[in-house]
């Protein structure tokens, strides 16, 4: 991208900025760490397998239908977490998504609760009361598969060990279960994605926290430290892409089996977006976690250690120490060192969103 440092990146030009971030936010300057520690993220890789562990949601259709579209993605399966809608509606949406495009993608339902904390209610202004900004389509004629998320992720991880990246764009707790049934997953995946957490940015559910990783943060800290090879994607760079009214439009109407459901699905969330936060379209959060994966040419990244906080007023906030500074604690230094998305170039990756998904869909 041409940039050397995270604080060089622009804040893009794009028809639905966010808001500038807290005072307290623009403090936090990169720059002293950042050349020694940036990269680029994996080579461009032209077949990747995933589990998609996933809490549909609206934009999460909008990722599951990239990954379906995407012909160099392999999908292994979709495991189903709570978060944006119950675990049964999650389910219900998931299959619905795999039948409406008319693939056979096995679906394993996963956790339902927070490991620790009580669960708080579902965001149904965000995503409507099924999830899909209230189409209330009719039940899927499939069923998931009897496997848990993390039997599902355990076994398919053993039978092909090295090639499947999980990307989680929900709560974590199916990850955490998964460690929790077979610690040995950890050397068997080729990478973990995560959309979730944030660094600078603030939060999007407390002024620290992002929504995942506050709606299980014992997990999140579980599975965050856990020493696979790890990239966060979060607020700092979902916050710096938008999906627009006019680019959605094109996507829906070139979609040949998903298209009226993303585009009732879009105008619902775009509602919020433009009441909550007064800009026009939505960020396509979990889709940039795929985009990641598939085009980390368009993201920098900073390595070093992350920490979750699980108590308290900063519950769910992530903290992040770059690899390599000294504290005068060395509990910040102890975690294993994952990457850390902090920069984006949001318009090229909603550009190769609208390629994927008009070219393939």
């Amino acid at each position: 991208m041409g940039h050397e440092t995270v604080d060089a990146f622009p804040v893009l030009a794009l028809p639905c900025p966010m808001p500038i971030r807290p005072a307290a936010y623009q403090m936090l300057t990169l720059n002293a760490y950042a050349d020694d520690t940036m990269n680029k993220g994996p080579a461009y890789m032209t077949t990747t397998p995933i589990i998609f562990d996933t809490d549909p949601g609206i934009d999460d259709a909008q990722a599951i239908a990239l990954i379906m579209a995407d012909p160099g993605i392999e999908v292994v399966g979709l495991t189903t977490t709570f978060g944006n809608v119950s675990i049964e509606t999650a389910t219900r949406n998931a299959l619905l998504l795999v039948e409406l495009a008319g693939l056979d993608i096995p679906v394993a339902q996963g956790v339902g609760t927070p490991l620790e904390k009580t669960p708080y209610p579902v965001p149904t202004h965000v995503h409507g009361d099924d999830g899909l900004g209230n189409l209330h389509l009719p039940a899927p004629t499939r069923q998931a598969v009897s496997q848990s998320a993390a039997e599902f992720i355990v076994e398919q991880t053993r039978q092909r060990p090295g090639e499947i990246t999980l990307v989680a764009v929900g709560p974590l707790g199916n990850l955490a279960k998964a460690l929790e049934l077979d610690p040995e997953v950890v050397h068997r995946v080729a990478r973990v994605v995560v959309m979730g957490g944030s660094i600078r940015e603030g939060g999007n559910v407390t002024p620290l926290a992002e929504a995942n990783i506050f709606s299980d943060p014992h997990a999140a800290a579980q599975v965050l430290t856990a020493g696979w090879p790890l990239t966060l994607v979060g607020l700092d760079v979902t916050h710096r892409t938008c999906l627009d009214p006019a680019r959605m439009q094109r996507i829906t109407e070139a979609h040949r089996t998903l298209g009226p459901l993303l585009a009732h699905s879009y105008a619902f969330y775009a509602k919020f977006y433009g009441s909550a936060l007064g800009i026009d379209g939505c960020c396509p959060h979990d889709s940039c976690a795929v985009a990641w994966l598939r085009r980390p040419d368009l993201f920098q990244t900073v390595r070093g250690h992350l920490n979750v906080i699980t108590e308290g007023l900063a519950e769910g906030q992530t903290i992040f120490a770059p690899e390599g500074r000294q504290y005068v604690d060395e509990h910040w230094s102890r975690s294993p060192v994952v990457d850390v998305c902090l920069g984006i170039d949001g318009a090229a990756v909603v550009d190769w969103m609208e390629s994927v998904l008009t070219t393939h869909g």
